[in-house]
């Protein structure tokens, strides 16, 4: 995924530490005799607002008394909010598009547990009735709503999300969101690469053509501060750490660090076998292109590449040697810096 994805991701994810310190749930009643309305706000872990008047009326017509320890999810619903920012923040360092999509199912899941769970809740506390209660009407039950409105008697009851309950919406609708636009934007590439060719030509002059594409591909120079990096969408400015990618029939895509060229290869946007050449800078010459399966990549912190990879190749074992000596760094071949990255 690209890299603003990431960060949307990230932020997205971290947004959901304010249901700690927000109520998630309120029931709202409204009465004549209680015009101004009660309310309950439901937390992770309490229940604060006009409990105890709420448990006062109630108790006329046998309905039990609301309190924290009849909500045995309060003990863990903390752990499984943090577990979903946990694995936010992990979507959002992997940038992988399919566990976002993983994220998202368990999301949906998680949402629904929640929602049948607090209709379990509100089942039995409106059909559990005490039956010494002052106040009993024979096959009325007092069953409030899950979402929306509901009358109860003489009582208007409202079940809506709360602050916090927003924040969590909020949050999973942007995280759809930058799935769906990475879905449609791989998609798009995916087709742009593998569409037919339209026009009608011989079959040897067709397969001629291939050929000449597939002989001819080269790298083409960087135009420093105008090209895009084809994964992370950066433009590209360090004259140091690009790379390309040419496929047989002879498109090219250009990337500001080995990071981002790995990524693009792993989310398989163009398959192995369509590649005819990958190449990379040379951090000696930036005017040079290295066929990276030749080349020897050197990785250190010190490089300071745009997407911190931190790589940078070279044409000979001497001359990597030498800078990774000066650099503390690592000397790695292509398929090592793959496995790693």
């Amino acid at each position: 995924m690209s890299f603003p994805s990431r960060i949307i991701i990230a932020l997205a994810s971290l947004g959901l530490i304010a249901t700690y310190f927000l109520p998630v749930w309120f029931i709202f009643l409204i009465a004549p005799q209680y015009p101004e309305g009660l309310t309950m706000n439901i937390w992770l872990n309490k229940i604060t607002g006009q409990v105890d008047i709420i448990n006062g009326l109630n108790h006329y017509i046998g309905m039990k008394h609301i309190n924290a320890d009849m909500f045995p999810e309060f003990d863990f619903l903390v752990y499984i909010v943090a577990f979903f920012i946990l694995f936010g923040l992990i979507v959002a360092i992997t940038g992988k598009r399919k566990l976002l999509f993983a994220f998202l199912v368990t999301t949906v899941l998680g949402g629904i547990a929640a929602m049948f769970d607090f209709y379990k809740w509100g089942y039995d506390y409106g059909h559990n009735l005490d039956p010494k209660a002052a106040i009993q009407i024979p096959g009325l039950s007092y069953q409030p709503p899950l979402l929306g409105h509901k009358t109860l008697l003489n009582f208007d009851a409202y079940s809506y999300p709360d602050s916090g309950g927003w924040v969590v919406i909020v949050c999973s609708t942007v995280l759809f969101l930058v799935w769906g636009y990475e879905w449609y934007k791989n998609r798009k590439t995916s087709a742009a690469v593998t569409s037919p060719i339209k026009k009608t030509i011989p079959a040897a002059a067709f397969i001629l053509a291939i050929v000449v594409v597939s002989c001819n591909s080269k790298p083409e120079a960087f135009n420093y501060g105008k090209d895009i990096c084809d994964d992370c969408k950066m433009t590209i400015m360090d004259p140091k750490f690009g790379g390309e990618i040419i496929t047989k029939k002879g498109k090219l895509f250009k990337f500001d660090d080995a990071h981002c060229m790995v990524n693009f290869l792993k989310e398989k946007t163009i398959k192995e076998n369509e590649i005819a050449k990958t190449v990379f800078i040379d951090y000696q010459n930036e005017k040079n292109f290295l066929d990276v399966q030749s080349s020897y990549f050197v990785v250190s912190d010190r490089f300071n590449s745009p997407m911190n990879s931190n790589a940078a190749a070279f044409s000979s074992k001497e001359l990597a040697q030498q800078k990774a000596n000066e650099n503390m760094g690592t000397i790695k071949n292509w398929e090592q810096l793959r496995q790693s990255l």
